[in-house]
């Protein structure tokens, strides 16, 4: 029997260091795909001396898929003046991508699949709403031009056979919008990898992080907070590092994982306060260096202005660590009580008090209560459902 083609298209090499949860979730529904489909993924390459425009057969997380890389960029994960979005769409109007399934995971881009055939999915990763209009900081160019944003949202909608989002509002703005597409869009769990986040037992956890701090030269009983993520206004970094200063505990550590465009701000906020003795910055690290992070460290910290579900936050409660949070995304909303906190106000002071609270009354989030919340977003279960959808949907 034939198998089912699913394309995949968004913006990044796969095997780089392209930072952001979208890439994570693409790379958990090649891992976790069924051999019954055929996988083919449209991307970008980091690498010049490898061939674009052309298909190479490769594999991906133990999984085989063909890949084709329209152009080159050294690095994504800061910007550029012609958007890389911008490029990606111009490159895909060049080419018919027509297969089985088709999934997308940003909107610009399928302005090059209107003609294309087969079944077209879109995958939302924001709350749309506080994405164009996130309290006056200029995360993204849209935020210029909402209204253009909305009439090219209309224009592109009408083609999806399904809208999935991890992002209950935006969930309602699609429905609340286009009530003629209202059966189509679905709320869709994001997805943490429990065969890569896991928890340590407590000695061996209070073992890592003794040894990173003897590996960094601290104190002994120092104690460790974590951000990942691109250094991107959406994320507001300089809200953490002035949280830290506020929290004024020398024997807290804040790990920032990641980079972007606000790397030399957040550095030149680190030297203004003081701080560059409590700061590491890792730079972009693999997943294996991350989830080993993620299970030493005493708390996960998101300071984001707006989000979808932040799959950095799901992998934390799998590997034990509670969360804190600001009010941005699905997030506050999967916490179970004693798994992490919700910040109900952008300031560094209310951030620094419940980052004083994880660090110090660790009693108060047990690492089987982080689990927990995690649970339910099994990349296995979850993603080998949607094969299933699809393979009846196929027959």
């Amino acid at each position: 029997m034939a198998k089912p083609t699913l394309t995949i298209f968004y913006q990044f090499d796969p095997w780089g260091n392209s930072l952001g949860g979208i890439q994570t979730t693409v790379r958990s529904y090649v891992k976790y795909a069924p051999p019954e489909f055929e996988l083919r993924l449209v991307g970008i390459e980091d690498d010049p001396t490898v061939p674009t425009g052309v298909w190479h057969k490769a594999e991906l997380a133990g999984r085989d898929l063909w890949f084709m890389p329209l152009f080159t960029v050294a690095n994504d994960n800061y910007g550029r003046k012609i958007p890389i979005t911008v490029q990606y769409t111009a490159a895909l109007l060049k080419h018919d991508f027509s297969s089985d399934f088709l999934h997308f995971h940003r909107l610009e881009p399928t302005l090059a699949a209107r003609s294309w055939q087969g079944e077209k999915t879109l995958f939302v990763h924001n709350d749309i709403a506080q994405q164009l209009n996130p309290q006056g900081r200029e995360a993204i160019l849209w935020q210029r031009f909402p209204k253009v944003y909305l009439a090219l949202e209309g224009w592109l909608i009408q083609q999806f056979n399904e809208i999935l989002s991890c992002n209950q509002a935006a969930v309602e703005h699609y429905r609340r919008h286009y009530p003629a597409l209202a059966q189509r869009v679905h709320l869709q769990r994001n997805t943490v990898d429990q065969e890569v986040f896991s928890p340590l037992t407590p000695p061996a956890r209070d073992a890592a992080r003794r040894e990173l701090a003897h590996k960094l030269e601290l104190d002994g009983a120092t104690r460790f907070l974590l951000f990942a993520g691109r250094l991107h206004p959406q994320k507001d970094p300089v809200l953490l590092v002035q949280s830290l200063q506020q929290l004024a505990d020398p024997l807290v550590h804040l790990l920032i994982a990641g980079e972007g465009d606000l790397g030399a701000q957040v550095q030149a906020e680190i030297s203004r306060l003081g701080l560059v003795g409590r700061v590491t910055m890792l730079g972009a690290i693999p997943q294996t260096e991350l989830a080993r992070l993620q299970r030493l460290v005493d708390g996960f910290v998101l300071s984001s202005v707006y989000e979808g579900l932040p799959l950095v936050a799901l992998e934390a409660l799998a590997c034990g660590t509670p969360v804190v949070t600001t009010r941005a995304g699905e997030t506050p909303n999967l916490l179970l009580p004693g798994s992490g906190l919700v910040v109900e106000e952008r300031t560094p002071v209310a951030l620094a008090q419940a980052l004083r609270r994880v660090v110090h009354e660790p009693q108060a989030f047990p690492a089987a209560q982080c689990v927990k919340a995690a649970e339910p977003y099994s990349a296995r279960a979850v993603i080998e459902s949607v094969y299933r959808n699809m393979w009846q949907r196929w027959r």
